[in-house]
């Protein structure tokens, strides 16, 4: 091997080793490779096609609310009540899910304040079994809304989901109604329930709290629907317009409040608790 062979293989062999695995990232939209230190200081939205990138519970939560917020504990459920299994056991996705996630399931709720505004914040993270509403999910959604309801504070919640978890059944679907009485139990209380519409929401959880809010946001290019557009288009045999169940075609049909960017999420919410507040109405 000659002198410039040796020199050659040190240099590449010295680049792959200094260079980690995580220092670029690509965005799904527009295939741009970005600078993951740019992309996080970005909120994690592009800077290029300002693609919103999807986030888990806890950046989301670090996002919206003030320093020194509190986790509410995960509720307790059975984990597999009809001992399902399809290619694999329910248990072993939850294991695998849980492998790779910081919480025991989908959904997370923080307690603490907006810009000073007091808060109880449900996140849904698409990353464990997509989002999808089991008996644990209700549970926490529940335990959000009961901690508004304490704290005589308004509930938000951003929904990030593929629907039901097909794993639990009847069980899965009984989450509905129960969170819907939740939204009625703080309207009745004069709290302030907004939804945040995060990419994607779909599903029985479109179909039930992530619809019921007395405001709604959404993040730009979310996907919102309840079926999917290929199941709509079979179905009534037309072709879809651009753009459809994306959140600025849903906020020209009044599906939704407004479109919000991330950046300006954390503000936009802060305002909207002091128009809504009933402490400030007071």
């Amino acid at each position: 091997m000659s002198w410039l062979s040796r020199v050659r293989n040190s240099l590449l062999f010295r680049s792959k080793k200094e260079s980690p695995d995580n220092l670029w990232v690509k965005c799904p939209h527009c295939k741009e490779m970005l600078f993951t230190q740019e992309y996080e200081a970005n909120l994690f939205v592009c800077p290029r096609c300002e693609h919103h990138g999807r986030i888990g519970a806890d950046v989301r939560l670090a996002q919206l609310l003030d320093d020194g917020f509190k986790l509410l504990p995960a509720p307790k459920v059975a984990e597999d009540p009809l001992k399902f299994r399809d290619t694999k056991r329910y248990t072993e996705r939850l294991k695998a899910a849980r492998a790779n996630n910081p919480h025991a399931d989908a959904f997370t709720v923080g307690f603490g304040t907006i810009e000073g505004r007091k808060a109880v914040v449900g996140v849904q993270d698409f990353t464990f079994m997509g989002g999808s509403m089991g008996m644990a999910v209700g549970a926490a959604f529940v335990a959000g809304a009961e901690k508004a309801l304490s704290e005589k504070s308004a509930y938000i919640v951003v929904t990030a989901a593929g629907g039901a978890r097909m794993q639990e059944g009847i069980l899965s679907l009984m989450q509905m109604p129960k969170a819907t009485v939740m939204t009625r139990r703080l309207k009745e209380a004069g709290l302030p329930y907004i939804v945040v519409l995060a990419d994607p929401t779909t599903g029985g959880v479109t179909a039930s709290y992530a619809m019921l809010g007395d405001v709604h946001i959404a993040e730009p290019g979310a996907l919102i629907g309840f079926a999917g557009q290929r199941v709509i288009q079979d179905t009534i045999r037309e072709q879809l317009p651009e753009g459809f169940q994306r959140a600025e075609y849903l906020h020209k049909h009044g599906m939704v409040d407004m479109v919000v960017e991330r950046k300006e999420l954390r503000h936009t919410l802060a305002q909207l608790l002091d128009y809504l507040s009933p402490a400030k109405a007071a």
